[in-house]
Parts: C-alpha cells; sequence; structure tokens
C-alpha cells in the first residue's frame, strides 16, 4: 500500500529530542510537542546541539525553521543534510511570518527566543495565525526569577521581569493574542539541584478561535 504522505509516516528516525535548554528535560520527559508524524511544524528562532527542528523532522514532521541570523539558518541546513531529512528554512525576523500561510500549521516551537523581540504582542499573534485551531504554541524562556541572579551569585542583581518577562506578563500577552495555556513547567537544572529557583519556563498554548 503506497503512503498518501511521501513516506512520512515512516518509522520515527532515533535521534534527538526537542531541546528546551541546556541541563533541564527535553520534550522526551515532557512530552508537549506530542507525535508529529505527518504535520506541519515550525521553529521559530534555531536552538538545540541538534535544532529543534531537525529534531522534530527526524520524527516525522514536516518542519520550517526561522531566524534571522544567517550562521544560525546554515547550521539548520548541515544538521539536517546530515540526518538526511527536509527542513524548509527563512531567513525572517521572528516576528515578521508574512510569508507563511495561515492556519497551516499543527505546531510552532520557540525556545529562548522571545528576548529577541520588542515586540511579543506581534509575534504571538503572528504564531496565532499560523496555527490550525487547537494547534500548540510551545514557548521556552529563562525562567524570570533566574534573570534575578548572575550566575552562581546569590544576590540579586536585576528587577524583576526586567530581563525578560515576568509569569503574570508572559500569561496576559498569550490571553490576548487569544490562547489558553494548558500546560507549564518551570525547571531546574539538573547540574544545580540545590539552586534556589528554575532556571527555565515551559508553556504549552492552544490556539482558540480562526
Amino acid at each position: 500500500m503506497s503512503d498518501p504522505t511521501g513516506g512520512l509516516l515512516r518509522a520515527v528516525m532515533p535521534g534527538p529530542e526537542v531541546s528546551y535548554g541546556a541541563n533541564v528535560s527535553s520534550d522526551g520527559e515532557l512530552r508537549l510537542c506530542g507525535d508529529v508524524r505527518g504535520k506541519r511544524v515550525m521553529e521559530l528562532g534555531v536552538y538545540g546541539p541538534t535544532p529543534n527542528s531537525v529534531a522534530l523532522a527526524m520524527k516525522g514532521a514536516r518542519t520550517i525553521a526561522v531566524d534571522p541570523v544567517d550562521t544560525q539558518i546554515a547550521k539548520v541546513r548541515q544538521a539536517a543534510e546530515k540526518a538526511e531529512v527536509t527542513v524548509e528554512c527563512h531567513r525572517n525576523e521572528l516576528a515578521d511570518l508574512g510569508f507563511a500561510t495561515s492556519s497551516l500549521f499543527d505546531l510552532v516551537v520557540c525556545v529562548h527566543q522571545v528576548s529577541r523581540t520588542n515586540d511579543i504582542a506581534r509575534l504571538f499573534r503572528q504564531v496565532h495565525r499560523l496555527l490550525k485551531t487547537e494547534a500548540s504554541f510551545v514557548l521556552a524562556i529563562t525562567h524570570p526569577a533566574a534573570d534575578i541572579f548572575e550566575g552562581s551569585d546569590p544576590t540579586a542583581r536585576h528587577k524583576y521581569g526586567s530581563k525578560s518577562p515576568g509569569i503574570g506578563d508572559l500569561v496576559m500577552s498569550l490571553q490576548r493574542a487569544n490562547f489558553a495555556i494548558n500546560a507549564m513547567h518551570e525547571l531546574s537544572s539538573m547540574r544545580e539541584p540545590r539552586a534556589v529557583v528554575p532556571s527555565t519556563l515551559v508553556l504549552r498554548a492552544h490556539k482558540l478561535g480562526s
């Protein structure tokens, strides 16, 4: 029997999981992305030792990587060639997604990229436009509590929310863009089990409306 997906539903290739940060749980443990075989997925901002878009392609997804930096796009292409998968690449600002068709994507993944844009509201609106109804947006940032400190220095050096959006601001921005949060994880570094605050915040939200 022929495969109408052109081979996308073949057995999943063993390989790396979607990374949410150095020394924290990956999607292999958190399972926020779900089964991506045959699904259209965008990585918004390249991240990971193996770019997340390549890791997702190795699991059978039809992936697009978007990043404004040439070297990051080159990293995706090199990793995709090595893994023998296809990733469509676009060098664009993260909130400049006019090239992409509305309501096309089953999943958008954005890991440690929000700080690269000054217009989070526009970024979230663009992601909402791209996703199918009820589709997921998986987002990871440096935990805003961790951004208060500098390295292992236990003395607070920065105001909460000054380097990355506070949890309240992030939740409100997602709600205003018509997302509903259905999962939240505050992850601590496995190398610093006694750290006083988590290092990474990971959210999954689904698109409401059309």
